[in-house]
Protein backbone atom coordinates (compact mmCIF):
# COMPACT_ATOMS: atom_id res chain seq x y z
CA UNK A 1 0.00 0.00 0.00
CA UNK A 2 1.22 3.49 -0.81
CA UNK A 3 0.91 6.21 1.81
CA UNK A 4 0.98 9.88 0.90
CA UNK A 5 3.76 11.80 2.61
CA UNK A 6 2.57 15.14 3.85
CA UNK A 7 4.80 18.17 4.12
CA UNK A 8 3.94 21.75 5.05
CA UNK A 9 3.35 23.83 1.91
CA UNK A 10 6.08 26.28 1.08
CA UNK A 11 6.11 29.08 -1.43
CA UNK A 12 8.14 28.30 -4.55
CA UNK A 13 11.55 29.96 -4.57
CA UNK A 14 12.07 33.09 -6.61
CA UNK A 15 13.74 32.22 -9.92
CA UNK A 16 17.31 33.44 -10.30
CA UNK A 17 17.68 36.79 -12.10
CA UNK A 18 14.06 37.56 -11.16
CA UNK A 19 12.90 35.99 -14.42
CA UNK A 20 9.21 35.90 -15.14
CA UNK A 21 7.87 32.44 -15.91
CA UNK A 22 4.89 34.07 -17.61
CA UNK A 23 6.73 35.12 -20.77
CA UNK A 24 8.61 33.06 -23.38
CA UNK A 25 11.27 35.71 -24.00
CA UNK A 26 14.98 36.01 -24.69
CA UNK A 27 15.40 36.95 -21.03
CA UNK A 28 14.03 33.57 -20.02
CA UNK A 29 16.30 31.80 -22.50
CA UNK A 30 19.36 33.64 -21.19
CA UNK A 31 18.50 32.85 -17.57
CA UNK A 32 17.90 29.13 -18.21
CA UNK A 33 21.09 28.92 -20.26
CA UNK A 34 23.11 30.60 -17.49
CA UNK A 35 21.68 28.22 -14.87
CA UNK A 36 22.58 25.20 -17.00
CA UNK A 37 26.12 26.46 -17.56
CA UNK A 38 26.84 26.28 -13.82
CA UNK A 39 25.33 22.81 -13.44
CA UNK A 40 27.66 19.79 -13.41
CA UNK A 41 25.87 17.01 -15.30
CA UNK A 42 26.10 13.49 -13.90
CA UNK A 43 26.21 10.76 -16.54
CA UNK A 44 25.32 7.10 -16.05
CA UNK A 45 27.56 4.29 -17.24
CA UNK A 46 26.08 0.96 -18.37
CA UNK A 47 26.96 -1.89 -16.01
CA UNK A 48 28.25 -5.22 -17.26
CA UNK A 49 25.54 -7.16 -15.39
CA UNK A 50 22.66 -5.00 -16.64
CA UNK A 51 21.37 -4.53 -20.17
CA UNK A 52 20.68 -0.81 -20.32
CA UNK A 53 19.77 0.91 -23.55
CA UNK A 54 20.47 4.55 -24.36
CA UNK A 55 17.62 7.01 -24.91
CA UNK A 56 17.14 10.77 -25.00
CA UNK A 57 14.22 13.05 -24.17
CA UNK A 58 13.60 16.65 -25.17
CA UNK A 59 12.60 19.38 -22.71
CA UNK A 60 11.52 22.01 -25.21
CA UNK A 61 10.65 25.49 -23.94
CA UNK A 62 8.08 27.29 -26.03
CA UNK A 63 4.91 29.29 -25.47
CA UNK A 64 1.51 28.04 -24.32
CA UNK A 65 0.13 29.11 -27.71
CA UNK A 66 -3.32 27.57 -28.18
CA UNK A 67 -3.34 26.18 -24.64
CA UNK A 68 -2.45 23.11 -22.59
CA UNK A 69 -5.69 21.27 -23.48
CA UNK A 70 -5.75 19.79 -19.98
CA UNK A 71 -8.35 19.91 -17.21
CA UNK A 72 -7.36 22.30 -14.44
CA UNK A 73 -5.39 24.64 -16.70
CA UNK A 74 -7.45 27.49 -18.20
CA UNK A 75 -7.53 27.67 -21.98
CA UNK A 76 -6.48 31.09 -23.36
CA UNK A 77 -8.92 33.05 -25.51
CA UNK A 78 -6.14 33.73 -28.02
CA UNK A 79 -2.56 32.66 -28.68
CA UNK A 80 -0.71 32.90 -25.35
CA UNK A 81 2.92 34.02 -24.97
CA UNK A 82 3.17 32.36 -21.54
CA UNK A 83 6.17 30.00 -21.34
CA UNK A 84 5.61 26.25 -21.44
CA UNK A 85 7.15 22.82 -21.93
CA UNK A 86 5.97 20.37 -24.59
CA UNK A 87 4.72 17.06 -23.19
CA UNK A 88 2.78 14.24 -24.82
CA UNK A 89 0.42 11.43 -23.95
CA UNK A 90 1.66 8.25 -25.58
CA UNK A 91 -0.61 6.42 -27.99
CA UNK A 92 -2.77 3.74 -26.38
CA UNK A 93 -1.78 1.45 -29.26
CA UNK A 94 1.88 1.32 -28.24
CA UNK A 95 3.16 -1.87 -26.63
CA UNK A 96 5.27 -0.10 -24.00
CA UNK A 97 3.77 2.48 -21.60
CA UNK A 98 0.55 3.10 -23.59
CA UNK A 99 -1.33 6.26 -22.65
CA UNK A 100 1.31 7.50 -20.23
CA UNK A 101 2.68 11.03 -19.95
CA UNK A 102 6.02 11.47 -21.69
CA UNK A 103 8.54 13.94 -23.01
CA UNK A 104 9.26 13.64 -26.74
CA UNK A 105 12.09 11.14 -27.04
CA UNK A 106 13.20 7.60 -27.66
CA UNK A 107 16.09 5.21 -28.20
CA UNK A 108 19.31 6.38 -29.80
CA UNK A 109 19.85 5.10 -33.32
CA UNK A 110 23.24 3.59 -34.13
CA UNK A 111 25.92 6.31 -34.09
CA UNK A 112 23.58 8.97 -32.70
CA UNK A 113 24.34 11.32 -29.83
CA UNK A 114 21.64 12.14 -27.25
CA UNK A 115 21.30 15.63 -28.71
CA UNK A 116 20.78 14.27 -32.23
CA UNK A 117 18.25 11.73 -30.96
CA UNK A 118 16.29 14.34 -28.98
CA UNK A 119 16.07 16.67 -32.01
CA UNK A 120 15.05 13.78 -34.29
CA UNK A 121 12.34 12.61 -31.88
CA UNK A 122 10.97 16.15 -31.60
CA UNK A 123 10.51 16.17 -35.35
CA UNK A 124 9.10 12.64 -35.59
CA UNK A 125 6.70 12.83 -32.62
CA UNK A 126 5.46 16.43 -32.58
CA UNK A 127 6.46 17.80 -35.99
CA UNK A 128 8.94 20.38 -34.68
CA UNK A 129 12.18 20.71 -36.66
CA UNK A 130 14.89 22.37 -34.56
CA UNK A 131 18.69 22.36 -34.85
CA UNK A 132 21.80 22.19 -32.71
CA UNK A 133 21.69 25.95 -32.17
CA UNK A 134 18.44 25.49 -30.22
CA UNK A 135 20.06 23.17 -27.65
CA UNK A 136 20.91 25.08 -24.47
CA UNK A 137 22.06 22.32 -22.11
CA UNK A 138 21.66 18.93 -20.52
CA UNK A 139 20.43 17.46 -17.25
CA UNK A 140 21.51 14.33 -15.37
CA UNK A 141 21.10 10.91 -16.94
CA UNK A 142 18.23 9.00 -15.34
CA UNK A 143 18.23 5.19 -15.20
CA UNK A 144 14.75 3.78 -15.58
CA UNK A 145 13.33 0.57 -14.16
CA UNK A 146 12.42 -0.42 -17.71
CA UNK A 147 16.09 -0.64 -18.67
CA UNK A 148 17.04 2.71 -20.20
CA UNK A 149 19.58 5.42 -19.52
CA UNK A 150 17.60 8.55 -20.37
CA UNK A 151 19.55 11.70 -21.22
CA UNK A 152 17.45 14.89 -20.91
CA UNK A 153 18.27 17.57 -23.51
CA UNK A 154 17.03 21.12 -22.86
CA UNK A 155 15.97 22.86 -26.07
CA UNK A 156 14.79 26.40 -26.75
CA UNK A 157 11.83 26.27 -29.09
CA UNK A 158 10.88 29.91 -28.71
CA UNK A 159 7.55 31.53 -29.45
CA UNK A 160 4.97 30.80 -32.14
CA UNK A 161 6.07 27.16 -32.42
CA UNK A 162 3.62 24.97 -34.34
CA UNK A 163 3.19 21.27 -33.54
CA UNK A 164 1.61 18.33 -35.33
CA UNK A 165 1.82 14.91 -33.71
CA UNK A 166 2.31 11.45 -35.15
CA UNK A 167 -0.82 9.45 -34.18
CA UNK A 168 1.12 6.17 -34.31
CA UNK A 169 3.29 7.27 -31.37
CA UNK A 170 1.47 10.19 -29.76
CA UNK A 171 -2.17 10.48 -28.69
CA UNK A 172 -1.99 14.20 -27.84
CA UNK A 173 0.44 17.10 -27.41
CA UNK A 174 0.22 19.41 -24.39
CA UNK A 175 1.96 22.74 -23.82
CA UNK A 176 2.21 22.81 -20.02
CA UNK A 177 2.89 26.28 -18.51
CA UNK A 178 6.22 26.46 -16.65
CA UNK A 179 4.30 27.93 -13.72
CA UNK A 180 2.71 24.49 -13.22
CA UNK A 181 6.11 23.07 -12.27
CA UNK A 182 6.58 25.81 -9.65
CA UNK A 183 3.38 24.89 -7.82
CA UNK A 184 3.45 24.74 -4.02
CA UNK A 185 2.22 21.13 -4.07
CA UNK A 186 5.13 19.98 -6.27
CA UNK A 187 6.74 17.55 -6.01
CA UNK A 188 4.36 14.95 -4.62
CA UNK A 189 6.19 12.20 -2.73
CA UNK A 190 4.78 8.86 -1.61
CA UNK A 191 6.39 5.88 0.03
CA UNK A 192 6.15 2.35 -1.31
CA UNK A 193 6.80 -1.16 -0.04
CA UNK A 194 9.03 -1.93 -3.04
CA UNK A 195 11.82 0.52 -2.16
CA UNK A 196 13.23 2.73 0.59
CA UNK A 197 13.16 5.69 -1.83
CA UNK A 198 9.93 7.66 -2.35
CA UNK A 199 8.02 7.74 -5.62
CA UNK A 200 8.02 11.22 -7.13
CA UNK A 201 5.10 12.75 -9.04
CA UNK A 202 4.60 16.22 -10.48
CA UNK A 203 1.09 17.74 -10.53
CA UNK A 204 -0.13 19.33 -13.77
CA UNK A 205 -3.62 20.79 -13.87
CA UNK A 206 -5.95 18.26 -12.23
CA UNK A 207 -3.66 15.39 -13.21
CA UNK A 208 -0.17 14.27 -12.21
CA UNK A 209 2.88 12.82 -13.94
CA UNK A 210 4.91 9.99 -12.41
CA UNK A 211 8.64 9.26 -12.50
CA UNK A 212 10.74 8.79 -14.54
CA UNK A 213 9.26 11.71 -16.54
CA UNK A 214 8.31 13.51 -13.30
CA UNK A 215 11.85 13.20 -11.92
CA UNK A 216 13.27 14.84 -15.04
CA UNK A 217 10.65 17.60 -14.88
CA UNK A 218 11.47 18.20 -11.22
CA UNK A 219 15.18 18.55 -11.97
CA UNK A 220 14.35 20.93 -14.83
CA UNK A 221 12.41 23.08 -12.37
CA UNK A 222 15.18 23.03 -9.78
CA UNK A 223 18.15 23.61 -12.10
CA UNK A 224 16.74 25.67 -14.96
CA UNK A 225 14.22 27.84 -13.12
CA UNK A 226 15.56 28.09 -9.58
CA UNK A 227 19.33 27.54 -10.06
CA UNK A 228 19.36 24.74 -7.47
CA UNK A 229 21.57 21.74 -8.23
CA UNK A 230 19.08 19.13 -7.08
CA UNK A 231 19.72 15.46 -7.92
CA UNK A 232 16.88 13.07 -8.73
CA UNK A 233 18.46 9.71 -9.58
CA UNK A 234 17.43 8.22 -6.23
CA UNK A 235 13.68 8.66 -6.71
CA UNK A 236 11.62 5.53 -7.24
CA UNK A 237 9.23 4.89 -10.12
CA UNK A 238 5.73 3.36 -9.82
CA UNK A 239 5.49 -0.29 -10.77
CA UNK A 240 3.50 0.39 -13.96
CA UNK A 241 6.60 2.22 -15.29
CA UNK A 242 8.88 -0.77 -14.72
CA UNK A 243 7.72 -2.63 -17.82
Amino acid sequence: MTNQLTEPPTAPPTPKYGIELQACTDQLRQAITANLQTFHVQTATPQADKELRRAAVALTVTDVGPGADLAGIPQPDQWSAESALILTRRSTKLRNHPGQWALPGGRLDAGETPVEAALREMHEEVGVDLGQANVIGMLDDFVTRSGYIMTPVVIWGGSLLQTSHSPHEVASVHRIPLAQFARQDAPMLSDTNTSDAPILRMPVGDDHIAAPTAAILYQFREVCLFARHTRVAHFEQPEFAWR
